[in-house]
C-alpha cells in the first residue's frame, strides 16, 4: 500500500482546506473518510472573518466562488432583550468608522463545500486512499462525532446547552445594505440575520436562531405563515418584513473542547478539537484558524524533524490554545448571561451593551479579535 505524508480523516471545509495547504507545500495527502456531495439545498451560511479569507484567498478559493455567494457586512447592530420596565441595549459596529473595508464576509456553505471540492479533484498531490494508509501524521478533520479522536482516547465531553439553531435563506422587503443583526432575547435565544444574496440579491439573509429544543421544534414544525409571523414579531421589521426563502434546518448546540489536540503522529482540527456556540459566528473561522497554525507549524518545522513529531505538533497546540479556548468562554459566558433570567441581570446586560457601545477603542479591540487579526 503506497503511503502518504498526511493522512486527513474528514472532507468538510476545515479537512478540504487543510489538504489544500499541505498540498501547496508538496507534501503528499491522502483524504479518507465518507465523500460528500455539495448540497444544493444547504441552507446554512458561514460568517468568515479576515483571517479565514485570507487563507481561502491563498489556496485561490475565494476568487473563484460565484458573485451571489458572498456578502459583505459592513455593519452590525446587536440588540438586548426588553423587560417590563426598560428598554433594550444596544451595541453597533461600522466597517466604515473603524477604517476596515468590511466586519466580515457571508458565504454560502453549500458553494464554499462545491468550490473547495472541485479543487481537490484538480490538485495532483491529494489522492483519496483507504483507512489503514501509512502516513507520518494523520489530521482528524471528521467533526464532534469523530469517531479516530474516541479510538485514540481523547476525552471529549459536550456540555449540551440545551438549545438548536435553527437556520433557513430569508427575503425581505427592503435591501439588507450590508448590515448584520442580533437580537438576545429572553430564555437565551440569539437570533440572527446574516446579510446575503439569496434568494433576492441585495435583499436577502441567512438566518440562525437559537432557542430552547422544545421552541426550537416548535419553530421547525409551523407552517410558513405561522413562522413568519413569529420571525416577524421577534425582530421588530427592523429589517423590514421577512419571507422564508428556503426549508428549515436544525442542529444541537453544546461547548466542548477536546483535552488534547495533538500527540504522537495525530493532530485535531475543527469541530473535532472544539465546538462553540454559534452566537459569535466563529466556529469554522476557529477551524480555519486551525488550518493555517498547523500549515504554517509544518512548513516551518527543522528538515530533520519528521513530520509526525510530537514536539513539533504541540508547537500547533500552544498556538491554538488561547484563541480557541477564548471564544468558548467568551460565547459561553455571553450565551448563560442573556439566558438569566433575573430582571436585575437583564437590566444590567442592557446598560452594559450601551455603555460598551460609547466605548470606541474597546469595540475596535473587539473587531480586531473577530477578525483574526
Amino acid at each position: 500500500m503506497q503511503s502518504v505524508d498526511v493522512l486527513v480523516r474528514g472532507r468538510g471545509a476545515v479537512g478540504s482546506s487543510l489538504a489544500l495547504s499541505l498540498a501547496a507545500q508538496g507534501l503528499s495527502v491522502g483524504m479518507t473518510g465518507a465523500s460528500e456531495t455539495p448540497r444544493a439545498d444547504d441552507v446554512r451560511t458561514y460568517a468568515l472573518n479576515a483571517a479565514s479569507v485570507a487563507l481561502l484567498t491563498e489556496l485561490k478559493i475565494w476568487d473563484s466562488l460565484p458573485a451571489d455567494a458572498i456578502s459583505p457586512v459592513y455593519d452590525m447592530v446587536v440588540s438586548g432583550d426588553t423587560g417590563a420596565d426598560q428598554a433594550a441595549g444596544r451595541l453597533s459596529f461600522s466597517a466604515w468608522q473603524q477604517g476596515l473595508r468590511e466586519l466580515a464576509v457571508i458565504v454560502d456553505a453549500a458553494a464554499l463545500d462545491a468550490q473547495l471540492a472541485t479543487a481537490l479533484r484538480f490538485s495532483p498531490h491529494v489522492h483519496n486512499v483507504a483507512d489503514g494508509t501509512p502516513t507520518a501524521l494523520t489530521a482528524l478533520c471528521e467533526g464532534r462525532e469523530s469517531a479516530a479522536r474516541a479510538a485514540l482516547g481523547v476525552a471529549f465531553k459536550p456540555k449540551p446547552y440545551g438549545h438548536r439553531a435553527l437556520a433557513a435563506r430569508l427575503s425581505a422587503d427592503q435591501p439588507h445594505q450590508g448590515v448584520a443583526r442580533q437580537w438576545f432575547q429572553p430564555g437565551g435565544e440569539v437570533l440572527a440575520l446574516l446579510p446575503f444574496e439569496k434568494p433576492v440579491p441585495g435583499a436577502s439573509y441567512g438566518l440562525v436562531w437559537s432557542c430552547a429544543e422544545a421552541r426550537a421544534e416548535q419553530l421547525q414544525a409551523m407552517p410558513d405563515a405561522d413562522f413568519e409571523r413569529e420571525l416577524n414579531a421577534a425582530t421588530g421589521a427592523a429589517a423590514g418584513e421577512l419571507k422564508l426563502g428556503s426549508e428549515r434546518s436544525s442542529w444541537p448546540l453544546a461547548l466542548a473542547r477536546a483535552d488534547a489536540v495533538s500527540g504522537a503522529g495525530w493532530v485535531l482540527l475543527g469541530d473535532a478539537a472544539h465546538i462553540v456556540h454559534p452566537l459569535a459566528g466563529q466556529g469554522l473561522n476557529l477551524g480555519l484558524g486551525d488550518v493555517a497554525a498547523l500549515a504554517r507549524v509544518l512548513a516551518q518545522r527543522e528538515a530533520w524533524r519528521p513530520l509526525g513529531d510530537e514536539r513539533l505538533l504541540r508547537r500547533y497546540a500552544r498556538e491554538r490554545l488561547a484563541p480557541t479556548l477564548a471564544m468558548g468562554e467568551l460565547t459561553d459566558v455571553l450565551q448563560r448571561l442573556f439566558a438569566h433570567s433575573s430582571p436585575a441581570v437583564q437590566g444590567l446586560r442592557n446598560r452594559g451593551l450601551d455603555a460598551l457601545n460609547q466605548l470606541t477603542p474597546v469595540k475596535r479591540w473587539l473587531t480586531q479579535r473577530a477578525l483574526g487579526l
